[in-house]
């Protein structure tokens, strides 16, 4: 059965990425991503204090983590560098974090790739070239044990459902990141993303979304979230669907709990 969870990223800005684990045990919730924030955290010295802090929240509830997801910014879009140099300090930041998912025992990394830094510009995408480099990435992230999985984002190359479409034929160890946010922001359905990722969907990141189009805690816009876990269940789809929200979306921690609480309802609703 589909589990529900909640990302560390719900409380950026609120907590230090280690902090976060005991609040989301408490919220009930077995099952995390761990969003790292800066260059210090990508340290095997910081996955201990991680698999420390682990060790706490599960005095809560038995909480994994199944995916690890980093500052995209600070390095991804560099491991497609033209310039050695640069993909090389790229590539030894990215090995510290799949280190950091083996450490802490995730088996996916959500992966946003690089930027359209040029929002005016059409881009015209090379898909031999990008899967080439994509593959190399996959094979490195099975040397750790993760799996690199694509996350549709509005501001990087993956903003269009057929972005992914193209990678799969080429990329058969590459899996995918269902953000409904992003889905949003993009202007496509989410199901048209769905459909692109077959059977290759390994984390769904959920939030609501309001009649003005911005992001709001589950339960407080206008998604169909018992439809959504249907056609989850449709497609295949058995892994986890994960609570990512902004730190501006609530006041109290509690909301986190009761929007938890309503997705877990919404799910069984839907899989009855």
């Amino acid at each position: 059965m589909m589990e529900i969870g909640i990302s560390t990223a719900s409380y950026f800005s609120r907590y230090y990425t280690e902090q976060c684990l005991v609040p989301i045990a408490r919220t009930g919730a077995n099952v995390c991503e761990v969003f790292f924030a800066t260059h210090s955290e990508y340290t095997l010295a910081f996955g201990q204090i991680v698999c420390d802090e682990l060790a706490r929240a599960q005095q809560y509830a038995p909480l994994r983590v199944h995916s690890v997801h980093a500052l995209t910014n600070q390095f991804e879009p560099e491991l497609f560098s033209v310039n050695d140099r640069a993909r090389q300090d790229a590539t030894d930041a990215y090995r510290s974090v799949l280190a950091l998912a083996r450490q802490i025992g995730a088996r996916h990394y959500t992966f946003h790739g690089p930027a359209l830094l040029k929002r005016a510009v059409r881009y015209t995408f090379d898909y031999p070239k990008i899967a080439a480099r994509v593959n190399g990435l996959c094979e490195t992230a099975q040397e750790y044990g993760v799996t690199l999985c694509y996350e549709n984002v509005h501001w990087t190359y993956y903003n269009n459902p057929d972005y992914f479409r193209n990678l799969r034929e080429r990329c058969p160890m590459l899996g995918g990141v269902l953000d409904i946010k992003q889905a949003s922001q993009s202007g496509y359905d989410y199901t048209r993303y769905l459909d692109a990722f077959g059977d290759r969907l390994r984390t769904v990141h959920l939030c609501d979304v309001g009649a003005d189009g911005q992001v709001e805690l589950p339960g407080r816009g206008t998604l169909d979230f018992v439809t959504m876990f249907r056609r989850l269940a449709d497609s295949g789809y058995t892994g986890p669907c994960l609570m990512e929200v902004y730190a501006k979306n609530y006041t109290s921690f509690d909301e986190l709990t009761d929007s938890y609480a309503y997705l877990t309802d919404c799910r069984d609703r839907a899989l009855r």
